[in-house]
């Protein structure tokens, strides 16, 4: 299980940037609800943007280490053979 956690986390990480992205592109989606959480001024969306996006970046980053630590753990293919 080990050296697979790196994959839900790159999956989550794309999950988090994907709803960056249409925030950001569609920021009305958020009213679709019936909330209005800045009273349509849009800052909020803005502050939903950012806080995927960096949250994107994080779990990326995170992903990232694992899936070099699971590499290094890996037996090197056509080693010796």
């Amino acid at each position: 299980m080990r050296t697979t956690w790196w994959k839900i986390e790159a999956f989550f990480a794309g999950l988090f940037a994907v709803g960056a992205l249409v925030t950001a592109v569609a920021p009305q989606w958020i009213e679709a609800f019936g909330l209005e959480p800045d009273g349509g001024s849009g800052s909020a969306e803005w502050g939903i943007v950012v806080v995927l996006g960096v949250v994107a970046l994080a779990v990326g980053l995170v992903a990232r280490r694992h899936f070099v630590a699971a590499r290094s753990l890996a037996p090197e293919k056509g080693a010796g053979s």
